[in-house]
């Protein structure tokens, strides 16, 4: 099953129509951090925008203009490369005599600001979207789709660009789970990625059959509860207690990014989830080949849409909307357009 073959939650709302990404400036990013760099330390933080270019691309640079390692350079998420982008990059700040050496097309400095520690993954709030649907054929579909969106959330889904240009990421990451060869040897950030992105096909699996049976918002004796608020993580024992919680968005059902540290369910919840395990060839076990890349975890089925708003500018629908880290704004997209 494809992204675009996933079931959706607007499901019974027309697709919109419009065309997307027709300039990098149909697509804008910026990153909401968890913390603002202090001023001093033994850290430079690099606030930079971005057009055309992927997070990835632009450290390699940034390592070769000031002459240090790739590893240590930070950043708190990736972001797309056909977008304007604008995240913070940490480096040592013992290059900082060096940070206006660099230069690359489409890229600038926007801030720099010490702080006492690097950037790591997932040192963020979440991101801040602009998103311009060019050409929109029923704007009325369009307002009911997101609205529905934000009113019961976001399917979590990961996006497709997680399973590679090709979209053999997943099965890469299979294939190291279960010590098999691969066709060519990865480095550590291709190790990582293809891990994850088997992690990441199995939940949007579990996703999709919840949706596909009418559960994607419904606490099931067995779920694992996510709290809002906290992201603690609790096993449902009373649907009839939980059920309101999760009606009121305080809490969520948590599927499996599978590993040996997952907090498991119970039950029925449990049965079905390892009938994706057998299904998908692999054991819980094999996961611990994966080492810390594969330690497992729990993603929340739905995501809230954040200040949502959709404006009209002539045939186009201009949208904005703030989602947690790890969510991705082409879910949305998909909501919306119906067509892939």
């Amino acid at each position: 099953m494809t992204d675009t073959g996933f079931p959706r939650l607007t499901a019974g709302v027309p697709g919109c129509g419009g065309a997307f990404k027709l300039t990098p400036e149909d697509f804008e990013v910026e990153e909401l951090p968890a913390y603002l760099p202090s001023g001093e330390g033994t850290h430079l933080y690099l606030w930079v925008e971005k057009r055309g270019r992927d997070t990835r691309e632009v450290v390699r640079a940034l390592a070769s203009a000031l002459g240090v390692r790739e590893d240590d350079i930070g950043s708190a998420g990736m972001k797309d490369r056909q977008a304007v982008t604008r995240q913070w990059l940490s480096v040592p700040a013992n290059a900082e005599a060096r940070v206006p050496e660099f230069a690359l097309d489409g890229v600038r400095a926007l801030e720099v600001k010490r702080h006492g520690n690097k950037l790591r993954t997932g040192h963020l709030k979440g991101n801040r979207f602009t998103l311009r649907l060019r050409g929109v054929k029923d704007l009325g579909a369009a307002r009911e789709s997101f609205s529905r969106l934000s009113a019961q959330g976001v399917p979590n889904y990961f996006g497709e660009q997680r399973f590679g240009r090709a979209g053999d990421n997943a099965d890469l990451g299979r294939m190291l789970l279960l010590g098999q060869r691969l066709p060519k040897r990865p480095d550590r950030f291709q190790r990582k990625l293809y891990l994850s992105a088997f992690q990441s096909r199995l939940f949007n699996q579990a996703l999709a059959a919840r949706l596909e049976a009418g559960t994607f918002a419904t606490a099931l004796l067995g779920d694992v509860l996510r709290k809002e608020e906290t992201g603690g993580l609790f096993v449902c024992e009373a649907p009839d207690v939980d059920g309101p919680r999760v009606a009121a968005f305080e809490v969520s059902p948590a599927g499996p990014m599978f590993g040996p540290k997952m907090t498991a369910s119970k039950g029925e919840v449990a049965e079905a989830e390892a009938r994706l395990l057998t299904d998908a060839g692999v054991t819980l076990s094999d996961f611990q080949r994966g080492g810390d890349e594969t330690e497992g975890t729990r993603r929340p089925y739905r995501v809230r849409l954040g200040a949502p708003d959709l404006t009209v500018d002539g045939e186009d629908a201009l949208l904005t909307f703030e989602l947690p880290r790890g969510a991705y704004a082409t879910e949305v997209l998909h909501e919306l357009l119906k067509d892939g």
